[in-house]
């Protein structure tokens, strides 16, 4: 089997309809995975692979996802932990519904899905690899994100906790990721420009970033967060999303 060729592997990309977990999705799907993809709500346009209406904050929601896997395919060797994100939010006024939910989506909901996983990816002779992808908002708070980095930095910290308990059957990293081109973010060129790279990361840099991680190239990486976000992420008084 080539690197980068993902015949024969299942391939899991939680909130894989749209965005950057589409791109992921489609990513693998390319390479030769056979791919599940989940999300809440049913997609808009026919999901790049065989789709599971999911809350992945629900545990008994999420082990039905990992069984219907399964049961399709016969075996799990890659999670992308990719649902997540959060509108801003002034910290002294925010509700504590609010706090909760982007936790859970953001912390609690990708070590639900992980544990699923792991059950599968530990009783397989090739073992496992799990991805979870965060945000430099975990080390590099900006204004209205409070809750939001709070759980990327402990999802950051769950994830070196993870590859600790359950290496070498299963590797656990991490992805920090910086401003993204997506639909639902758009920036102006002048933010760009104040990038090292610059330019802002599109979801094929974070796609690519899984595809390596996910497969034999990082066979000894784990508990690594792997900082996609082109040399560093821009100071919050230069961010305009209009």
């Amino acid at each position: 089997m080539a690197a980068l060729d993902f015949t024969g592997r299942t391939v899991l990309v939680t909130g894989g309809t749209k965005g950057i977990g589409r791109v992921v999705a489609e990513t693998f799907a390319r390479a030769g995975a056979a791919v599940v993809v989940c999300a809440r709500n049913e997609p808009d346009e026919p999901a790049p692979g065989l789709f599971v209406k999911t809350d992945v904050r629900d545990p008994a929601s999420v082990d039905a996802l990992v069984d219907a896997a399964v049961d399709r395919f016969g075996r799990l060797d890659v999670l992308i932990n990719n649902a997540g994100g959060s509108p801003e939010a002034d910290a002294a006024t925010v509700s504590p519904r609010f706090v909760e939910k982007v936790v859970a989506l953001n912390l609690l909901a990708p070590f639900y899905v992980s544990q699923a996983a792991y059950r599968v990816m530990r009783t397989q002779e090739t073992g496992g690899s799990i991805v979870n992808i965060g945000s430099v908002s975990a080390t590099d708070p900006q204004p209205g994100t409070a809750a939001y980095s709070a759980a990327k930095a402990g999802l950051l910290t769950l994830t070196k906790a993870l590859a600790l308990e359950w290496g070498p059957d299963v590797r656990v990293n991490h992805i920090t990721a910086g401003l993204i081109r997506t639909e639902a973010a758009r920036y102006t060129e002048q933010t760009a420009s104040l990038i090292p790279a610059g330019r802002l990361a599109e979801p094929a840099d974070i796609a690519n970033a899984c595809l390596f991680l996910g497969g034999e190239l990082a066979s000894y990486v784990n508990g690594a967060d792997l900082a996609v976000h082109g040399g560093g992420e821009v100071p919050a008084r230069y961010v305009v999303n209009p």
